[in-house]
């Protein structure tokens, strides 16, 4: 893998992973259209650090805010608003932890094929459509509560299949239990700092006994995925309230049409 190619697969991997479009499903596209090699662990580890920095500090207020009221809450023996988000994230971080450790061979040997991309791509985006008409987007995330947030969690595991898009999926299950769209975007944001930093934590322990990295490549991936992750993240929030999630649905359809089309 050379800069170019490095740089676009950070740039592909910053600007999907968390729009409810499907990361996988762009990521397959550069090495069966172009035959390029499989960027390797090293780089995947570098790109889901990218994607952490993004997210960590775009939301910064809000976890400096969490981090600090759970201390607070843990000092007073008395459970306060920062202290239950906390709950609520890491009650939706058990699932799909759960899952990754049961199924994590299962999926790496079985449902990484184009044929099961394109199709999770294609059903998974039309439930986001059916979820953001039918859903009553009346909850602010002050109505969240565990059994909300073990659903969503629930949804999260579901996003190991690859092109199901986990913000995708998180999405569709809060915006489904009545949340608001900048709520389910919100809360599903959040919900993937714990997750990725497990996902890298795991993948990291992989790469001790791997080869040594190329230092280059793999600071092209942070650097990359960071800045368009941040880019995408802060669009994205600007503009979901009012323009809902339609346009990511028929995305969705044509990048499934497209994945059909070449592997099919």
């Amino acid at each position: 893998m050379d800069s170019l190619q490095a740089i676009i697969l950070a740039l592909l991997q910053g600007l999907t992973e968390f729009l409810p479009i499907s990361s996988s499903g762009h990521l397959i596209l550069p090495s069966a259209v172009l035959g390029w090699p499989d960027q390797g662990l090293a780089f995947d580890v570098a790109v889901h650090v990218g994607s952490l920095l993004a997210i960590v500090w775009f939301f910064r207020k809000d976890v400096l805010s969490i981090a600090l009221g759970s201390l607070e809450s843990v000092q007073n023996r008395q459970w306060n608003p920062e202290s239950q988000t906390l709950l609520f994230l890491v009650i939706a971080t058990i699932p799909a932890g759960l899952a990754a450790l049961t199924f994590n061979d299962l999926i790496e040997s079985e449902l990484r094929s184009p044929l099961v991309i394109a199709s999770t791509t294609l059903c998974f985006g039309l439930l986001l459509g059916v979820a953001d008409k039918f859903g009553s987007r009346e909850k602010s995330l002050l109505k969240m509560t565990l059994w909300a947030a073990f659903i969503i969690g629930c949804a999260q595991a579901i996003a190991l299949i690859p092109g199901t898009s986990r913000s995708g999926i998180t999405m569709t299950a809060a915006l489904l239990l009545g949340f608001q769209r900048d709520a389910a975007a919100r809360f599903s944001f959040l919900m993937s700092i714990p997750i990725i930093v497990l996902s890298g934590a795991y993948k990291g322990l992989e790469l001790v006994s791997g080869a040594t990295p190329q230092w280059d490549l793999i600071a092209i991936g942070v650097v990359v995925s960071a800045i368009s992750a941040y880019a995408c993240v802060y669009w994205f929030m600007a503009v979901i309230e009012r323009m809902g999630m339609l346009p990511f649905v028929l995305y969705r359809i044509v990048l499934a049409a497209i994945l059909f089309a070449l592997f099919v």
